[in-house]
């Protein structure tokens, strides 16, 4: 039993890695898109629209599909799909044909995202204590290998689309060659059953998702992710536009930003353990605030990457802790918790951006990020005065 959760969890960790991966090699496109398409900055908003539509009409799905046929077939098929349209980002030359690939890949972001998540929840559940944090760490390995991988390959001489494919290609081994490793539905079912004796558990329905403390959850989760989405999508906008910097090192904040954010993860399970949920969430959106406004009030390129980095570390933790929070839900299953919070809370990533856009046209894109700290500000005051509704602890799991 011991070696079948161990396994699991290494594959979840890589499924995480594939995730960061596909979707953060994006973000040194986005430059690349604007120019060839010929987009201003409301455009590329209302273009970033259909990227984030995509994933926000699969993520409720996808809780039915993983309560039908389990999580790791879902996650092997959105996987490849993930894998297959990322080239083709790179080579539509209309805003329609390329508002369709975008819509396709977001809709395979979002149900490999919630179908992880998901997935992750049981392992640590049946593990017995927090480890969430190292699973999204290995999300944000992969969203510094891709945001800096891709671009060092084309500024090394290979053409944007062939080194898109070569990322293609290893997101396609790592998804088939963990496979075998997944939970199967059944095991997915008996980690929920072994968690806890409440039977109100397995019989969690649609209307779990009105009650407040999953709406909380999502909202709190809407606010990070719209910070962390912001820095996919715009920093590399920022950097080239406000900052100066040429768009094949543009991905350069993306990276800073990421490096700290894994870094934090990688020591984050350790953290929550000595610290508490709590602070970790209210130190962290206060961090993140502080990143943001450093970024937009000072007018160099250093403490602009030193802004992001402030914002990696922050928020590193905040959502694994809310998402270890939604699968400890009292009465609840986490198949019903995590797609509600996931979908609520990457509206915040895929659709936040697209009105970062407009108020972006409207004021100037440092107005818009400025916004964000807010935000985060908000988290903080949200958190700190709020009352949890989960299980006493994750270490009343079965363990193994």
């Amino acid at each position: 039993m011991q070696n079948f959760i161990l396994k699991g969890r290494r594959a979840t960790q890589l499924i995480f890695l594939v995730c960061g991966l596909g979707i953060s090699s994006w973000a040194p496109m986005v430059p690349y898109a604007k120019d060839r398409l010929g987009l201003n900055d409301a455009d590329l908003g209302l273009l970033l629209l259909l990227l984030g539509g995509g994933a926000i009409t699969m993520m409720p799905l996808t809780g039915v599909l993983t309560g039908r046929f389990g999580s790791r077939i879902v996650i092997l098929c959105s996987s490849l799909t993930m894998a297959f349209t990322l080239p083709l980002l790179l080579t539509m030359t209309s805003p329609i044909t390329m508002g369709i690939v975008l819509f396709i890949f977001g809709a395979a972001v979002g149900t490999v995202d919630v179908a992880v998540n998901a997935h992750a929840v049981h392992v640590q559940n049946l593990y017995g204590k927090h480890i969430m944090s190292s699973f999204h760490g290995l999300f944000s390995v992969g969203g510094l290998l891709g945001s800096l991988g891709l671009g060092f390959l084309i500024k090394f001489g290979l053409a944007p689309v062939i080194a898109a494919i070569g990322i293609s290609l290893l997101l396609i081994i790592i998804a088939i060659s963990q496979y075998k490793s997944l939970f199967t539905a059944s095991a997915e079912q008996d980690a929920i059953k072994g968690f806890s004796s409440n039977e109100e558990v397995t019989r969690a329905g649609a209307f779990t998702w009105a009650k407040g403390s999953v709406l909380f959850l999502g909202f709190m989760c809407f606010a990070v992710f719209l910070a962390e989405g912001a820095m996919l999508d715009w920093s590399a906008i920022f950097l080239r536009e406000n900052r100066g910097v040429g768009s094949e090192l543009a991905g350069t904040g993306y990276a800073a930003f990421s490096v700290a954010m894994a870094t934090m993860r990688l020591i984050g399970d350790h953290l929550v353990a000595r610290l508490d949920g709590r602070k970790v969430v209210i130190g962290g959106s206060l961090l993140g605030a502080a990143g943001f406004f450093l970024a937009v009030f000072t007018p160099w390129i250093a403490t602009a990457l030193l802004g992001f980095v402030l914002l990696g570390l922050g928020a590193a933790n905040i959502v694994p802790v809310f998402f270890s929070e939604g699968g400890r839900l009292k009465g609840v299953s986490p198949t019903v918790t995590i797609p509600a919070i996931t979908t609520m809370g990457y509206a915040g990533q895929l659709v936040g951006p697209a009105l970062l856009g407009f108020i972006a046209y409207h004021s100037s894109l440092s107005v818009a990020l400025g916004f964000i700290g807010l935000l985060l500000l908000l988290v903080a005051l949200m958190y700190a005065i709020r009352t949890p509704h989960v299980s006493k602890s994750v270490k009343h799991a079965t363990a193994c």
